[in-house]
């Protein structure tokens, strides 16, 4: 099933309030010499990886502002340029 714009946004910040809650126990629970041994030894990479993509929360509330106000501008032209490039079926 495709989830909604509001769905997609709303799993997004859950997703991300459930990391950094595991974050925040995780380093409460672990010592300090743990943390700095383990720190320096994970690459650049993996560290990156562990801490998730960067989330803009201000940027989001602003976005879902927008659309329940009804001033989120969609171009329906774009979309449906956007769908062909990535060769999606059109539904219609």
């Amino acid at each position: 099933m495709i989830k909604s714009v509001g769905q997609s946004i709303s799993a997004a910040i859950e997703a991300t309030r459930l990391r950094e809650g595991t974050k925040t126990r995780a380093s409460s629970a672990s010592s300090s010499t743990t943390a700095s041994s383990s720190a320096s030894s994970a690459s650049p990479a993996s560290r990156m990886a562990a801490e998730g993509a960067p989330v803009d929360m201000d940027r989001i509330a602003a976005i879902k502002a927008a659309i329940a106000s009804g001033n989120y501008p969609v171009n329906p032209s774009a979309i449906a340029e956007r769908m062909v490039a990535l060769d999606l079926p059109v539904a219609g």
